[in-house]
């Protein structure tokens, strides 16, 4: 099993690069485990409607050529689906027995996800009606997911 987290943006903070690489190291005997940065577009002060879908679009572009056709790819967006540690294992493990070898979850830049990833996507994910930042965001998910290895694997951790 591959899982990737597709990203727009770099992480620059080295507390959440050593965060990501704690949980890829852990996540090694479940999965093979990949975070890919794409470069984010820069968005002027006040960006016009116009603006702002141009962006979202060259963004996405990035996104979709990453993607594989037969990958199984979860998208992180505001009006996604709230699930608990255990249905999120669950949807995981489920996902796995259908034959799919490798889950992508696609985090956007600032202004989100344009609607042809949201369109691509097989699952859209919410993990809070909150706003985090996206850097802060890949820990979240990276930790969740090792979460739901664990539990699937009926291991000590989840409490």
């Amino acid at each position: 099993m591959k899982i990737n987290i597709i990203c727009v943006g770099k992480l620059k903070e080295q507390y959440l690069r050593d965060a990501i690489a704690e949980y890829g190291k852990r996540l090694k005997r479940f999965c093979s485990f990949s975070v890919i940065e794409l470069a984010d577009e820069k968005i002027p002060d006040n960006p016009s409607g116009a603006e702002e879908a141009r962006i979202l679009k060259t963004e996405a572009d990035k996104i979709l050529k990453v993607i594989c056709d037969d990958d199984y790819v979860f998208s992180l967006c505001v009006e996604g689906q709230q699930l608990s540690s255990e249905k999120f294992a669950s949807k995981l493990s489920s996902v796995m027995l259908s034959g799919k070898s490798t889950i992508d979850f696609v985090i956007g830049g600032s202004l989100g996800l344009d609607n042809s990833v949201k369109e691509r996507s097989n699952f859209r994910i919410s993990f809070s009606e909150m706003t985090f930042p996206h850097q802060l965001m890949r820990v979240i998910l990276a930790e969740q997911i090792y979460r739901g290895f664990k539990i699937n694997a009926n291991e000590k951790y989840h409490k």
